[in-house]
């Protein structure tokens, strides 16, 4: 299973609002080497750390990729710089963020790439849609599964299903 993390604070140039613009963007990733299988719904979450910027737009997609990981990463990092993301500042509010979360429960580390993705058993923003795609995937290095990592984080890191809260099934990213 290969899951990519969006996220979008700010509307890139042409959009009504981040949501528009990470909807957008998952259209823009599709190609004949990238399918986009399975979409969790949207949730909004306050940015880690905590900030005056804009809450975020964030869900998890699975994608079946022809693509080496590095390759992925790539195409990825590409799609961010399309729709207007500018890397400054870290946790700065962006455009666009698509972060490889997991390849087939890959173990890399190199310059470029680290997998499993080093932070998403620390954030409920990952964690939240992950589990309402896979709740039973298994972290390839601490080996519990996304329910357990989000049963077990601190309180905090608010985040908000609104698709729910309107009693609207989700899981379409549109």
């Amino acid at each position: 299973m290969i899951l990519v993390g969006i996220g979008s604070n700010l509307a890139a140039r042409g959009y009504a609002s981040p949501q528009a613009t990470a909807v957008a963007a998952l259209a823009a990733l599709a190609a004949p080497d990238l399918a986009l299988i399975a979409c969790s719904p949207w949730y909004e979450s306050e940015p880690v750390p905590r900030s005056g910027q804009p809450w975020f737009v964030n869900a998890i997609v699975v994608v079946a990729a022809a693509l080496a990981p590095e390759a992925l990463l790539e195409r990825l990092q590409s799609l961010e710089l399309r729709f207007g993301r500018e890397r400054g500042a870290r946790n700065a509010a962006r455009t666009l963020d698509l972060d490889l979360i997991d390849y087939d429960c890959r173990i890399v580390e190199t310059a470029t790439l680290t997998l499993p993705h080093p932070r998403l058993h620390e954030r409920r923003f990952v964690l939240a849609p992950l589990c309402d795609l896979a709740p039973g995937w298994r972290h390839p290095l601490l080996g519990v599964t996304a329910a357990e990592l989000l049963a077990g984080l601190p309180a905090g890191q608010p985040v908000r299903n609104p698709a729910a809260d309107r009693d609207r099934d989700g899981g379409d990213c549109g």
